[in-house]
């Protein structure tokens, strides 16, 4: 835990000295419910939640942090990430999930029973000659632990082709599972297709919307998302 604290402070450290012009960003989504690589994220499915993020970008690195809260409060998460692009179409992301923060513990409880839960991705986002994407999800340390207490190190793997500008279907799966996902099981949890849309307001401003259809071929479940970006 203490090189995570210390390689985030060389992280900002090297921002603080950089030449490279740096980036802010900020935006929200809103979502009619919040499905999470197949799987329901609140017990009362099909609330609404707002989801914003704020990320700041220098040269190939985005240090960033996403949130979800539904409107009637039974989520509430909190993430922190760091990505690294080697190119448009490769990049490596280490992400600091916590959805647990609620609880007595507090969201700066770093202890060995902390909520938070510590994942590396590697993904690559495919070419217009080839549009196929993929990316590989391993959870590696923090609050994912399996029937024995050990880190379960559980991996979603997902693929993903652009059948059009604003058309992409997916398909992912657990091949390992642990605690962060509910269940010990494995197999194809998230199929389906999300189209994007942007709305005409006026003339200068239009309005992204977008909806996913998908299913959870592992649990027997289906959803739909209906999703508007500010």
């Amino acid at each position: 835990m203490r090189k995570i604290k210390v390689l985030a402070i060389c992280a900002i450290a090297a921002l603080s000295i950089t030449s490279v012009k740096a980036q802010f960003a900020t935006g929200a989504d809103i979502v009619s419910s919040y499905v999470w690589r197949g799987f329901p994220q609140e017990a009362t499915k099909g609330t609404p939640n707002i989801q914003p993020y704020v990320s700041f970008t220098t040269g190939g690195l985005t240090l960033g942090s996403w949130a979800s809260s539904s409107l009637l409060g039974n989520v509430k998460e909190v993430d922190l990430y760091a990505t690294y692009a080697f190119s448009s179409q490769f990049a490596v992301t280490l992400t600091d999930y916590n959805w647990g923060f609620a609880s007595a513990k507090g969201y700066f409880d770093y202890t060995a029973t902390t909520d938070h839960i510590y994942e590396a991705t590697v993904a690559y986002t495919g070419t217009e000659k080839l549009p196929i994407s993929a990316s590989i999800n391993t959870m590696f340390a923090g609050a994912d632990k399996n029937a024995s207490g050990k880190q379960a190190l559980s991996t979603y793997i997902e693929l993903g082709y652009q059948l059009s500008p604003i058309a992409k279907v997916f398909a992912g799966g657990l091949v390992s599972s642990g605690t962060a996902y509910g269940s010990t099981a494995t197999g194809i949890t998230n199929v389906g297709i999300k189209v994007s849309k942007s709305i005409a307001i006026t003339e200068k401003f239009s309005l992204p919307v977008y909806g996913v259809l998908g299913a959870n071929p592992s649990t027997g479940g289906a959803f739909f998302v209906a999703g508007v970006t500010l």
